[in-house]
């Protein structure tokens, strides 16, 4: 990869100035795109707040109703089932509400606009690569955004509200009631949303690395006890509850990201022998 190969529509090489302001209207752009999607999640507070964000809050929510449905299929009674959960959001501070509403509409623009985000990265990058490189990386845009919102997809409907159910309901003594600030609320759901996203993206890093010459299939092979380690040690830490079944849940897709990252490891591996 030759990163100064990039060429102006004419034959001669751009400047590293060039290269730069190139990526300035890249990243411009992807702002634009993330500002306006903001503005548009702004004026949707309702589906925003009551829709999404404060939905894991209600035993109707999707998660909830298909434990209890699993605990009717195993003949557990309603032991899966959750019936409610009773805390109180509060907003201690004047402006509290209000800023929540901006920080929580640009993440919402965030998310959505990722895969634009990253089309315009990669509209900067590919120039820069060898015509093999460019087929072999053919629809990176589409498995990074996918594997991003896999995981977005996963930490809201599998670790917040396990996650929201737990710290919700948990009691020193019952003469302590859970009033939860609405800042906390939203750090707790955004943080484990956006991390989990970021951890899908195990597979894509395996390709970078790999392609690098830091990373081999066979490496990961031999220390994938380690790794089974490490993934019960993230798990634990993504997921604030003690169950076994809850670090279940959480560590068999991580174990199935690593898997499949060892085989995008060995697929670049070939390719680069070839």
């Amino acid at each position: 990869m030759a990163l100064f190969d990039r060429t102006k529509g004419t034959n001669g090489d751009m400047s590293f100035l060039d290269h730069l302001e190139a990526l300035r209207w890249h990243l411009m752009r992807s702002a634009i795109v993330i500002v306006v999607l903001s503005l548009v999640w702004f004026f949707m507070k309702e589906l925003l707040f009551d829709g999404i964000l404060l939905a894991p809050k209600d035993p109707s929510f999707p998660t909830y109703r298909a434990l209890c449905l699993l605990s009717e299929k195993l003949n557990m009674g309603d032991d899966l089932c959750v019936q409610a959960i009773p805390f109180t959001l509060i907003a201690t501070d004047i402006s509290a509400q209000f800023t929540t509403h901006m920080w929580l509409a640009f993440l919402a623009g965030l998310i959505t606009g990722f895969p634009y985000l990253v089309w315009e990265l990669w509209r900067f990058v590919k120039p820069a690569l060898h015509k093999n490189e460019q087929q072999y990386a053919r629809g990176i845009v589409f498995y990074i955004s996918f594997l991003f919102l896999t995981g977005i997809a996963f930490g809201y409907y599998i670790i917040t509200p396990m996650t929201v159910n737990f710290l919700g309901t948990y009691q020193v003594s019952a003469q302590v009631q859970n009033m939860i600030s609405l800042d906390s609320f939203i750090s707790t759901v955004s943080t484990m949303t956006l991390l989990t996203g970021l951890v899908f993206e195990l597979p894509v890093v395996v390709y970078f690395l790999t392609k690098i010459g830091m990373l081999t299939a066979s490496f990961m092979r031999e220390y994938r006890r380690h790794a089974v380690v490490v993934i019960l040690v993230v798990a634990a830490i993504i997921t604030p509850t003690s169950d076994a079944t809850t670090l279940l849940l959480v560590s068999i897709p991580l174990y199935i990201l690593y898997e499949i990252s060892i085989y995008v490891s060995a697929y670049v591996n070939r390719h680069k022998a070839a």
